[in-house]
């Protein structure tokens, strides 16, 4: 680690899916959670395109007790309030019984984007976790998201988690990057040179209408358009929040690296985005236990060592943040229990539906407190 940079803030956003308790079809329950929780625990939820999913927000975080604290609290909160709207809150990739259509929020801004996008916009019921991480300098973030690009696969490994749809095994561990997939601004950017460069590219995406506007240039890795972050979009809602900790210490790392290389003047390799699309489609596909795209080499290894690269990558940068036990140990149960898309697959292949539903949300809330009412007190004053 470099000693001019210190250890950067960070936030969590965490979209689930709200599922009838019997049958784990999705029901169009995202505003009445939302009230409930905003009423019930003064916490804010957001709704989504699908009217069956709400969205959790950390407040900005210095450390990943902290973080785990508020994902388990904002995770208690949303599941009480989805069984008081008489439902079932799954932090799942994609729904895994129903057909591939959602009902789609009255939020104007929704209604709009399935005028645009039609059908698109129908089967997008697909829930996914974001980690910002601060870097205030909008040339600096730009260049940092060159330097993440490579790993944005290796990331997506961790919490593969939707390996069924509409009542069937797809074969992918995780099903929803291959939904995500075919909008028009999403999958791994484009190197990008400049400010300018990148300026231009997202002007031609709002022109041609495969973005409506900045906050739809939806890339697996960006500057944020509305906060002063870097902001990783590409993986599936972690199964549980342990999970989603291991990605935010390791996407933080990332970006404290990403720094420490920046100010020493090492420049980003700039693997094709081609390439990157193509190990991205096989991180979805075989997951963790698998065979990945080494976008190095452009061969196929075993995914689970490319795992390890990551780690020996920012292992400096784990060790000045204090995670390096942490992401170990969690690395380790990972190794054990099986991302979410294993567990998930074993859910459905040893319970009915209804029992099926009733084990993946009681592993949404592995290690959340029994009350919803113990929230941390930064989600509270956040709301």
């Amino acid at each position: 680690m470099d000693a001019h940079h210190t250890v950067p803030t960070f936030g969590v956003e965490e979209e689930f899916l709200l599922v009838h308790p019997d049958t784990g079809r999705p029901v169009a329950q995202g505003e009445q959670v939302a009230e409930y929780a905003k009423d019930g625990f003064g916490v804010v939820l957001d709704t989504e395109l699908s009217a069956a999913q709400v969205e959790t927000n950390t407040a900005v975080c210095h450390d990943m007790t902290e973080a785990l604290e508020q994902l388990r609290g904002l995770r208690s909160v949303a599941a009480e309030s989805a069984r008081r709207a008489g439902a079932r809150l799954l932090a799942i990739g994609a729904p895994p019984f129903g057909g591939p259509r959602s009902e789609l929020s009255d939020d104007l801004r929704y209604q709009r984007l399935h005028e645009d996008y039609r059908l698109l916009a129908e089967e997008q019921s697909i829930c996914g976790c974001h980690v910002h991480v601060g870097v205030e300098d909008p040339e600096i973030a730009l260049q940092v998201c060159n330097h993440l690009r490579p790993w944005l696969p290796v990331l997506s490994l961790l919490t593969a988690n939707s390996r069924y749809a509409q009542g069937r095994d797809t074969g992918y561990a995780s099903w929803r990057s291959v939904v995500w997939s075919r909008w028009p601004s999403a999958g791994p950017p484009p190197y990008f040179e400049s400010l300018e460069h990148y300026e231009r590219t997202t002007a031609m995406l709002t022109e041609s209408g495969a973005a409506r506007d900045e906050r739809m240039v939806y890339w697996d890795v960006r500057p944020s358009s509305r906060l002063p972050t870097v902001e990783v979009r590409v993986s599936d809602v972690a199964a549980t929040a342990d999970e989603a900790v291991l990605l935010a210490a390791l996407t933080r790392a990332l970006v404290t690296t990403a720094l420490a290389d920046l100010h020493r003047g090492v420049r980003a390799s700039p693997v094709p985005a081609e390439w990157l699309r193509a190990a991205s489609w096989r991180a979805a596909r075989d997951g963790l236990a698998g065979q990945a795209l080494d976008v190095y080499s452009g061969r196929l290894v075993p995914a689970r060592p490319l795992v390890d690269r990551l780690r020996e990558v920012v292992h400096d940068a784990l060790r000045a943040s204090g995670d390096l036990e942490l992401v170990e140990r969690l690395l380790a149960a990972l190794d054990r229990d099986g991302t979410g898309s294993d567990r998930q697959h074993q859910a459905f292949r040893d319970a009915d539906v209804s029992g099926a539903v009733h084990d993946l949300a009681a592993q949404t809330l592995t290690g959340c407190a029994e009350s919803s009412s113990a929230m941390p007190a930064a989600l509270r004053a956040k709301s």
